[in-house]
């Protein structure tokens, strides 16, 4: 349990705050893409408490600044845009898109508060079909190159969830649980009707394992009278994204860089609000490339709730944010009672609670990425390799030496027991 003193230093966002200022230090998914258009080029968000407006140039171009104008207070969201800059339509102040004023109409053309005066505004980059911000000190460091964000040699899909009523660590802090996936998900399927039977093995151990990115979580299976199977894990990247892939499922190889992956972008919309976007990464069966840059994703808008607002439980995102939701807006830890599988979140708040101390020292926290060239391609899992202009499987001694693991089947278990340990370990279940 926290005392209420951490509680408050982990999970509140806004500026000024420990947390917040940690999570200015790191680039932020703000909307989809597609939804800035030339006809509607504007739109409201809230990100870490502030009020801002996202707005898309006719070159296509993005900015993003606070809301309300530094003259006096109307928001911008009903200004012009033009000159690349954002003009208010209460009495013409422009602004351009790095929150200099450009025009103050009807001032004294000798003013000089035009120069002393900057709004607040952020950089903006898109990628993947998102469009990321970066609200905290400049310089701003490099948006990472995470492999599901990046990797040229397939295609890729969003799906949006609703903005949930409640902290964003509640969120990320299920990242670190191994085994909420047995009811939460297995069971609570079959309670719905939507499957016939739970088809998660039980869960006989877990680990948990700090990697340069983050801490990576193992689940170890039992049953179905096979051997022990401990599955290669999913990494938590700090501090608010889940990275997860297909591990070997459905006859696909985890080491030649063939099978889905995807991530999980916790988003921080203020203390008591989160909204969480999925974005899932499929090579393309013959390696053909897409410029990440210039892509148009697939988008999925996700339902979590009934017509009566309850949450259906139905899907897993329903599930997820059902349980993070019914903690409390900011969830009361010093109530809580911690067991031996919860070992992974409080490993999770130490290095959140790390974090803060070392940008409160003046320092970069983890994962603030300002080398070019370590931000190439960051990889979870084997990627493809480029020949010539097309991705071709990877080839390694793991992926040659890879046996698919079906449960259930005699084959699959012989294969387990005289796999080398290093394919033994390349296929699991694997889930959020």
């Amino acid at each position: 349990m926290l005392t209420e003193e951490l509680n408050e230093r982990l999970t509140r966002v806004g500026p000024g705050t420990p947390c917040g200022e940690l999570l200015r230090r790191y680039w932020h998914p703000v909307s989809v893409a597609a939804e800035l258009t030339l006809e509607r080029p504007k739109k409201r968000v809230r990100l870490l408490g502030e009020d801002l407006i996202l707005f898309r140039e006719a070159d296509g171009s993005y900015g993003l600044m606070a809301e309300r104008c530094s003259h006096r207070g109307c928001s911008l969201y009903y200004g012009f845009l033009e000159d690349g800059g954002l003009r208010c339509a209460y009495h013409g102040w422009l602004y351009d898109r790095s929150g200099k004023i450009l025009e103050q109409p009807f001032e004294p053309t000798e003013s000089m508060m035009k120069h002393m005066i900057r709004h607040p505004a952020y950089p903006v980059q898109r990628i993947a079909g998102l469009l990321f911000a970066y609200l905290g000190p400049e310089p701003a460091p490099l948006l990472p190159r995470w492999d599901v964000v990046a990797r040229e040699d397939g295609r890729r899909h969003i799906e949006v969830q609703p903005v949930i009523d409640c902290n964003w660590l509640q969120a990320q802090e299920n990242s670190l649980d191994p085994t909420h996936v047995y009811y939460l998900h297995g069971q609570q399927l079959v309670a719905q009707g939507v499957r016939k039977e739970n088809h998660y093995r039980p869960i006989t151990g877990y680990d948990f394992e700090v990697f340069k990115w983050g801490i990576r979580k193992k689940r170890i299976y039992g049953g179905d009278g096979l051997n022990r199977y401990e599955e290669p894990g999913h990494p938590a990247v700090f501090p608010n994204i889940l990275r997860h892939d297909a591990e070997g499922r459905h006859g696909m190889n985890p080491y030649n860089g063939t099978m889905p992956i995807d991530m999980h972008f916790r988003i921080p919309i203020d203390d008591t609000h989160t909204q969480v976007i999925w974005l899932g990464f499929t090579p393309s069966p013959d390696g053909s490339c897409i410029d990440p840059y210039e892509e148009e994703p697939t988008i999925e808008y996700i339902s979590v709730k009934d017509e009566n607002g309850d949450f259906h439980v139905r899907s897993y995102p329903s599930q997820d944010s059902m349980a993070w939701v019914t903690q409390g807006p900011i969830f009361n830890r010093g109530l809580e009672h911690l067991g031996a599988s919860d070992r992974g979140i409080a490993m999770w708040r130490k290095l959140l609670a790390d974090q803060i101390a070392i940008v409160e020292a003046g320092n970069d926290p983890m994962n603030v990425v300002r080398d070019p060239e370590a931000n190439r391609l960051i990889e979870f899992s084997a990627t493809r390799v480029r020949v010539d202009d097309r991705y071709v499987p990877r080839d390694s001694e793991a992926a040659r030496a890879w046996q698919e693991y079906r449960p259930g089947s005699r084959d699959a278990a012989l294969q387990h027991q005289t796999a080398e340990p290093a394919a033994a370990k390349s296929v699991a279940l694997s889930e959020p």
